[in-house]
């Protein structure tokens, strides 16, 4: 049956199970959106094309599939770009659709064209410009492939209007053949014998663990691991949850914005088990200061991840599921009642805490979102000294509840993500903790919600600033705050009214 490339696209997504797509229309998409009008796929149109992005990345992140997005080209494509920037940077799987002009006008500096495969490259996982209508099925799904299999990420995939409206027979092909990837599942068995050794042998031992062991499904392996063991557990940002919060190994959160005790422990450890982590600056600061007397194992399912930042002294290439499998099978519980009673004791001498008074402390803010939700709220954030409470202040039990931007610390990301993570997820509460400046980034994506009738909750912590810019003004600038301070900030309340929400002022803590 021959089909034209805008429905071949619209077939083709279904038989990859997509439901949700998010985007904005635009001229030389417009035959993708005519097919859309008959599809059962659900099309969310969001009031900007960042916002799509972040929203299909929240997606993503909330249930695990693969987020979409679609966008016109020129400006449509590059207003795609922080957000597919931000889902690449914390290992995201995203397939990104943008229009492109006739394949004939290509390079002409056409109206609205813009050279997306250029642009995309430095920020995506893989790219593609479809050229010929009879290869647009096997680009897509080697775009699912390659974005949601190894480190996910995002593909970029470019679709001239005239591939969109030729006709050729539509055949979806049943795998996705790469050549040259084949991304590694199993860990070498001699590294992980190696690795186990080290455990059973060590005195100090932490686990360093990351986003990766979210991604790949291996939180309850972790969990299996850390209470046989006995080893405390410290998450990076993007790993929190992948332990919970409120265990009596866990750590909470290390680096610069994390516990004290986290970061005393990694500072005296002997060995350090890092799984699906990077050591990022944010962890480690002065990389030849940190961790000076600790051996490395390093699980990552991306060899080119593993001593990029660190040297590593057991390196196992592989899923994390998979690894801890198998770790586990090995590993002897090391003789560690010493290491755990100076842990408690740092626990005793350095808790989390904040100065509790009369007046309305974001932090309480946080504990307070916390105790109404009985911890079981999906949790996105803005980025700034919010995101940082956010992270502190809410114990997160279970993987796929906290959503923020990691690596690239995204303004404007949590309230769009929010949207995507409430339609991935119906039966949940999201909660988007937000500050003043990062909530104006994306604010119109009010109108996408209130046209949804999705039931989000957003808590703006309002200090009339860029706090975390500002903050550092404060200790590196000698308090010389050079426009980090709002001269006038909109009414809130009345805004959301204007959209249709429900607005709503708190100045003072409960009575």
């Amino acid at each position: 049956m021959k089909m034209t490339g805008a429905r071949i696209f619209i077939e083709s997504l279904k038989k990859e199970g997509v439901k949700v797509m998010f985007g904005y229309p635009g001229g030389v998409v417009l035959p993708i959106f005519d097919a859309l009008y008959d599809s059962d796929i659900k099309f969310i149109l969001t009031r900007h094309e960042q916002g799509a992005a972040h929203a299909a990345d929240g997606y993503a992140r909330a249930t695990g599939k693969v987020g979409v997005c679609l966008a016109t080209s020129g400006p449509g494509a590059t207003n795609l770009l922080t957000g597919l920037a931000t889902a690449n940077m914390d290992s995201v799987p995203i397939v990104a659709f943008t229009g492109q002009v006739k394949t004939s006008l290509i390079g002409n500096d056409a109206f609205q064209e813009v050279d997306v495969i250029g642009i995309t490259r430095p920020i995506s996982k893989h790219n593609y410009l479809v050229k010929d209508v009879n290869n647009l099925t096997t680009v897509i799904k080697k775009a699912f492939h390659i974005a949601s299999t190894g480190r996910p990420g995002v593909v970029a995939v470019d679709l001239p209007v005239d591939i969109q409206m030729q006709e050729t027979d539509f055949h979806y092909p049943e795998k996705a053949d790469i050549r040259g990837y084949k991304p590694t599942q199993k860990g070498h068995i001699g590294q992980i014998k190696k690795a186990a050794k080290l455990i059973a042998n060590s005195k100090e031992p932490v686990l360093y663990v990351g986003g990766g062991v979210i991604i790949s499904g291996a939180s309850e392996k972790l969990r299996e691991f850390a209470e046989n063991t006995e080893i405390p557990v410290t998450m990076t940002l993007m790993g929190l949850g992948a332990f919970p919060g409120g265990h009596e190994l866990s750590l909470g959160m290390l680096g610069m914005h994390g516990t004290a005790y986290a970061n005393h422990a990694i500072q005296e450890s002997d060995l350090i088990i890092a799984v699906g982590a990077r050591f990022d600056d944010r962890v480690t600061g002065k990389i030849d200061e940190f961790a000076p007397n600790a051996k490395i194992i390093h699980i990552d399912i991306d060899p080119c991840a593993i001593s990029k930042n660190v040297k590593v002294d057991v390196p196992i290439v592989g899923d994390a599921n998979c690894i801890l499998t198998d770790v586990i099978k090995y590993a002897k519980k090391p003789d560690i009642s010493k290491w755990n009673k100076q842990i408690a004791s740092w626990k005793k001498q350095f808790p989390l805490a904040y100065k509790k008074d009369s007046r309305l402390r974001p932090q309480y803010v946080v504990e307070e979102i916390y105790n109404v939700t009985k911890g079981e709220a999906i949790i996105t954030t803005e980025v700034g000294q919010n995101q940082m409470w956010a992270a502190q202040f809410y114990k997160y039990k279970i993987p796929r509840q906290f959503i923020s931007s990691g690596g690239l610390g995204t303004m404007g990301y949590g309230f769009p993500a929010a949207i995507g993570a409430q339609i991935g997820c119906p039966g949940k509460v999201i909660f988007d903790i937000a500050g003043d400046g990062s909530i104006q980034m994306n604010i119109q994506e009010l109108s996408t919600a209130v046209a949804n009738k999705l039931p989000l909750k957003i808590a703006i912590l309002n200090n009339a600033c860029l706090g975390m810019v500002r903050q550092w003004q404060e200790l590196f600038y000698k308090k010389r705050y050079a426009y980090t301070c709002f001269d006038s900030s909109p009414d809130f309340v009345k805004l959301a009214e204007s959209y249709g929400a429900v607005g709503m002022r708190i100045a003072k803590k409960k009575k």
